[in-house]
Formats: C-alpha cells, sequence, structure tokens
C-alpha cells in the first residue's frame, strides 16, 4: 500500500512539472511549426513554396484610369497577386472566392491583387466586371504580361504570393477556392511569420 502511495505521488509531481512546462515552449512550439512551413492541405496542396526566397523583378500594373502603377506600392503588405482573364472559365470560377479572401483579410497586413492578361486591356475587362460584380477586389491590367513574364507564369489561372518585402514566397498554378479554411491557414501562416522570409 505504501508502494502504491509512493507511486501515486511520484505520478502526480511528475505531472505538474509537465504541465508547468508546456506555457514555457508554446512560443518554441510555434516556431517548430513555422520552420516545418506552410500548411499545404486541400486546394492549397498545390501551392509550391518559393526555394529559395528571392525578391520580385520590378513589377507594374496598368490601373483603369490608364496610369502605371508599380506594386512597391503594396511593400509592408503580403500579396496574393492572381493572373486571370476574362476568356479563362477556371479563372473566372476561382474570382468570387478571391473577393471573399479579400474581404476577410485585406486591409494594412494583407491585399489581393488580380491582375487581367487581356490583351484589349480595360475595354474587355470593364465589361466583365459589370457583370460579375466581384466587389472591392483590386484589379488592374497586367500590359503585354509583362508582370507574368517576370514572375513566370505559364497558365491561367495562377497565384503567386509576395511577401511584405516584395520577395516572392510560392506559386499556386491552377484554380483553388480562396475562401476555404486551408486557404486561409496558408495566408494566415505567412502573415504571420512577417518580412524575414
Amino acid at each position: 500500500m505504501r508502494k502504491t502511495v509512493l507511486v501515486f505521488t511520484a505520478l502526480i509531481a511528475a505531472s505538474t512539472a509537465m504541465w508547468a512546462f508546456f506555457p514555457h515552449k508554446s512560443s518554441e512550439n510555434r516556431a517548430v511549426a513555422a520552420s516545418l512551413g506552410p500548411p499545404l492541405t486541400g486546394w492549397m496542396q498545390n501551392f509550391t513554396p518559393a526555394d529559395p526566397v528571392e525578391p520580385a523583378q520590378k513589377l507594374e500594373v496598368l490601373e483603369k484610369d490608364g496610369k502605371i502603377l508599380s506594386l512597391d506600392k503594396f511593400r509592408g503588405k503580403l500579396v496574393l497577386v492572381n493572373f486571370w482573364a476574362t476568356w479563362c472559365a477556371p479563372c473566372i470560377r476561382e474570382m468570387p472566392s478571391l473577393a471573399k479572401l479579400h474581404k476577410l483579410r485585406g486591409g494594412k497586413n494583407f491585399t489581393v491583387l488580380a491582375l487581367s492578361q487581356d490583351f484589349k486591356e480595360w475595354a474587355a475587362v470593364n465589361p466583365f466586371l459589370e457583370k460579375h460584380k466581384l466587389g472591392d477586389l483590386p484589379i488592374y491590367v497586367d500590359r503585354k504580361s509583362a508582370t507574368g513574364r517576370k514572375l513566370k507564369v505559364i497558365g491561367l489561372p495562377t497565384s503567386v504570393l509576395l511577401s511584405r518585402d516584395g520577395k516572392v514566397l510560392g506559386q499556386l498554378k491552377g484554380i483553388a477556392e480562396w475562401d476555404t479554411p486551408e486557404a486561409l491557414a496558408l495566408i494566415d501562416y505567412y502573415s504571420q511569420l512577417g518580412s524575414n522570409r
């Protein structure tokens, strides 16, 4: 009986020590999870993290008023750059989820930029926008696909994730549902990493 009491007391002491240890390890556990890489499940399983992470070249797009806009304007934000076209059926299917992602996560730390690859530029994009009502999704034209070429975009749709300091974090080729839990988890993962990546 005495041995049983001693063993039981030792187990309680060990358990207490273990629980006291866990709170101090939580920040270390987050660091370990971050080092394992982004969550790549469901729609995000086709996301390919960049290795190594390198700065993007100078990227420019065409605004609705005809002015050229440098993507340097978005420095300080995590940016999901989506390449699409009005004639691309998978792109059209994907766009409502991009608009929802922008609504859910867009703000001072993150934005979605949808870059049209249409040769007719705004002449093609404006009627499309009137028809599809995509809310406040930031849409621009990638004149002559210059930005797409610099980011090595081959097919549509393709989405490229840029860090707060303009580095290419990774790319997803093909369609994805960007308002799903796995997509939000991917964006949150890179948001929490900050700009040192």
